[in-house]
């Protein structure tokens, strides 16, 4: 049996399976934000209690968003209010495909 890396078998996925690309993106997309999300409230060192509450949201929110998990994507009055809650500035930008 042949063996493959991971990135080989998303890469092929990826050729073969326009669905899977776009739901692959998605979940790196999602985690991306979670991990921002994690690293933001911790350098405001704040808990998920804290920062939900200063952000006007509740802390499963913050919660479901960290865990990465979660199949919404957050809006982004959510995502701005968070960053209000934590002192930083929230910056949305677009990044070419190298094709």
């Amino acid at each position: 049996m042949k063996k493959i890396t991971l990135d080989v078998f998303i890469s092929e996925q990826k050729k073969n399976d326009p669905e899977f690309e776009e739901h692959y993106q998605r979940e790196l997309l999602i985690n991306e934000i979670s991990k921002i999300v994690i690293s933001l409230r911790k350098s405001a060192h704040l808990t998920q209690a804290e920062l939900a509450k200063k952000a006007s949201t509740t802390q499963p929110v913050i919660a479901r968003l960290e865990s990465g998990t979660d199949n919404r994507i957050p809006s982004l009055e959510l995502l701005a209010r968070i960053a209000k809650a934590s002192h930083a500035k929230l910056h949305l930008s677009f990044e070419q495909d190298k094709k």
